[in-house]
């Protein structure tokens, strides 16, 4: 974390790989990712069944999910911190704070995120991947995530999903929520007058292949190499698309008005802290 510029850079700073991978469009499909990767523990999708998380509200989880990532990668320190408190009472409210649980969650996320940018295209080399893993403890810090047993490096979080295979499982609340994010309920004006339907099912059925195939092959689908090819081809051409977008459409509100804070306060680096 650094503070040692004349405005405040938040958990990460420009000179993060965080902020760099965050930036990029293509994320959304790490973040649809994370929702099917986070359904197949049976312990933590009982919970959200019970109360509804994904039935009830799916787009609203995914936007504040995209907004929690958004205002802790590029928000101010006090930003994060505000917006983890928020978290951390929803987990607490859904019984949903218990540290394995917790860890379960955030794992998810981050090889979602790293996943996805890397099988898009985006250049991100062994070093960087793992200073990646590193950094994100800083995020999991704020919603209450234990930092023992927490993957700081690629190959621990490698480590991390193999021993906990054995205790994943597609119950049928975890199928039920595969399906409500691959067809959620959409008015029947933005079904038959626009592109949504079609679109989300696009980026949906690509964030589900980019699934490891262990984890496809436990949602009873296949999890062959030819699946893997075609997922991380696909993702290539989804990333390239988004990049052609105007870039009020591809940059996130958050991301934005870091930049905004940066261009209004001259650059003058006084001190980094670890």
């Amino acid at each position: 974390m650094s503070r040692g510029y004349g405005y405040d850079l938040g958990l990460f700073g420009p000179e993060s790989v965080t902020w760099r991978l965050h930036a990029d469009p293509v994320l959304w499909l790490g973040g649809i990712r994370a929702l099917f990767l986070q359904a197949l523990h049976p312990e933590a999708m009982e919970l959200l069944h019970e109360y509804s998380v994904f039935r009830d509200d799916p787009w609203g989880r995914l936007r504040r999910t995209a907004g929690y990532v958004g205002v802790t990668t590029y928000g101010t320190h006090e930003e994060a911190a505000t917006a983890g408190a928020r978290v951390r009472e929803l987990h607490r409210r859904l019984g949903l704070d218990a540290p394995h649980l917790l860890r379960w969650v955030h794992c998810c996320e981050v090889d979602s995120f790293l996943a996805a940018a890397r099988r898009s295209g985006v250049r991100v080399s062994a070093a960087e991947a793992d200073q990646y893993v590193a950094e994100q403890l800083r995020s999991a810090r704020l919603v209450g995530v234990p930092e023992d047993g927490t993957p700081r490096s690629v190959a621990g979080l490698t480590a991390y999903f193999e021993a906990i295979r054995p205790e994943l499982a597609c119950i049928p609340a975890a199928r039920a929520a595969a399906r409500y994010i691959l067809l959620p309920p959409m008015s029947w004006r933005a079904q038959l007058f626009t592109p949504a339907r079609p679109a989300w099912t696009l980026l949906a059925g690509e964030s589900f292949a980019l699934l490891p195939r262990w984890a496809r092959r436990l949602y009873a689908l296949p999890g062959l190499p030819t699946t893997d090819l075609t997922a991380t081809a696909l993702a290539r051409t989804i990333r390239t698309a988004l990049h052609l977008l105007p870039a009020r459409l591809r940059e996130g509100p958050h991301y934005r008005a870091a930049r905004a804070r940066m261009a209004a306060t001259p650059v003058r680096r006084l001190e980094a802290l670890p």
